[in-house]
């Protein structure tokens, strides 16, 4: 079928929204019209090459719709079944989906590849070539044909338009809270970074019962915002942080801290450290250049205060688990979705939201078909 999407074609080049053939699915795959797409910033770091990916690609990798149509051997879904599509797939088999953290399914190692998980050949087409899909999704695009263990199956009462948010940075930022650094009752929290990610993070922070939570943020909208959502207070720095976070717990300091800038860079450890209390927990969210191993460390801060440094893919979710989770808390009124979207895109105006997110106007943008 003849469809639109938009396409990545040369590193640091606008993306170009343009007509592409959509072939049909295959063994395990299923073909989804969707609803709408996020614009994660993680898209973006494909254009500047924060993050090594194949081209041509087709962004995006946030989506929610209906299923179509469904290839030889797809046992879990059914034409009209609402599914999220999750940007780490799970093939409920290998050992790590078999011991319960599928987050980090062996998938994992080809969904940079942008090709399919069943030959590796690509299902769309345009200009004569085959087309890579973000994170073997590719949202950006009315239609994709993705395989059924990257589908997760949710109640059709939930919004689609909002649903595809927890395909990546609401899962991410809440799971970051509540999984990975553990959030508990009375905690105080400091999130580093509160955009698309990180405001989901002050969500998770708040509805796992933390008593503090600084969010901080150069941006002043975005600070703004996440209070809305639920942080108590908010400053511009991690400097600003400081003696803030001292005086909230009379020099304690915060028992979790959470890094969600949108690209973590070698000098941001080290006062992340410093926030977090003897004892306490930092979770890493933030995509990092490949090429960065070396950090800035106050390694004796680290030892002697035994605390904690974790990294965080996903949040640290089994997607076909925890996804419906979420949404069942969005329907309760506990997590906001609605809330999270500044402005909604038309497929042709991708790269307006781009410039927008970039610019700091926006929380979050969806592109809605």
């Amino acid at each position: 079928m003849r469809t639109k999407a938009a396409i990545l074609w040369e590193v640091g080049t606008p993306w170009s929204v343009e007509e592409v053939e959509l072939d049909d699915p295959q063994p395990g795959e299923v073909r989804v019209k969707l609803a709408s797409s996020g614009l994660c910033h993680s898209d973006d770091h494909a254009v500047k090459n924060d993050i090594p990916t194949g081209l041509p690609i087709i962004g995006g990798h946030e989506g929610a719709g209906v299923v179509e149509e469904v290839g030889p051997g797809v046992t879990r879904l059914k034409p009209g079944d609402h599914v999220v599509m999750a940007f780490m797939p799970a093939c409920g088999h290998c050992r790590w989906c078999a011991s319960g953290i599928s987050v980090l399914c062996d998938y994992g190692a080809v969904i940079m590849s942008g090709l399919p998980i069943a030959d590796g050949k690509p299902r769309t087409h345009a200009r004569g070539q085959g087309l890579m899909r973000m994170s073997l999704l590719g949202t950006f695009s009315p239609y994709a044909v993705v395989h059924q263990d990257s589908c997760v199956k949710i109640d059709d009462d939930i919004p689609l338009e909002l649903a595809s948010l927890v395909g990546c940075g609401v899962a991410t930022g809440f799971g970051a809270a509540v999984n990975r650094a553990q959030v508990g009752p009375g905690d105080t929290v400091v999130v580093v970074g509160t955009g698309g990610v990180g405001s989901s993070a002050v969500q998770g922070a708040r509805i796992a019962g933390a008593e503090h939570i600084v969010a901080v943020d150069p941006i002043p909208f975005r600070r703004e915002q996440a209070e809305l959502l639920g942080a108590t207070h908010s400053v511009a720095s991690m400097e600003e942080a400081m003696p803030l976070v001292t005086e909230l717990t009379r020099g304690v300091m915060a028992d979790r801290t959470i890094l969600t800038a949108s690209l973590a860079t070698a000098d941001m450890l080290k006062p992340l450290m410093l926030l977090t209390r003897k004892g306490g927990r930092a979770c890493l969210t933030s995509t990092a250049n490949p090429g960065i191993d070396k950090v800035e460390l106050l390694l004796v801060d680290v030892i002697f205060g035994q605390k904690e440094i974790v990294g965080n893919v996903f949040g640290g979710c089994n997607p076909h688990a925890d996804l419906p989770r979420l949404l069942s808390l969005y329907r309760t009124g506990e997590l906001k979705l609605e809330e999270l979207v500044t402005k909604r895109y038309s497929l042709e105006q991708v790269n307006e939201g781009y410039d927008d997110l970039l610019a700091g106007r926006i929380m979050r943008g969806m592109i809605v078909f």
